[in-house]
């Protein structure tokens, strides 16, 4: 499992050991992944709209396929739906 984002790969450190966290965090200052795989874009906030990491996921396969995505995720439930949908991937 991985997690992108554009922050630094220190900060990606701090992150992981303040929340103990087992997910490699990949460090993306100019976007390419993320626009790639259109987790970056437009974001409104208090009316305002600005640009940022757009919340999503992506179930890659070992061959580097593409199985489902979830753009614009919420984090409520997000993680079961990803084990249940992998589960049935295995099936």
């Amino acid at each position: 499992m991985l997690g992108v984002s554009p922050d630094s790969a220190v900060s990606h450190r701090k992150f992981r050991k303040k929340h103990r966290l087992a997910v490699q965090l990949l460090s993306d200052p100019e976007h390419k992944v993320l626009e790639a795989y259109k987790a970056w874009g437009v974001k409104k906030m208090y009316g305002k709209e600005y640009a940022g990491v757009v919340r999503s996921s992506v179930l890659i396969d070992p061959k580097g396929v593409v199985r489902l995505t979830w753009p614009n995720a919420k984090s409520k439930g997000h993680a079961q739906d990803v084990l249940d949908a992998l589960k049935g991937l295995l099936k």
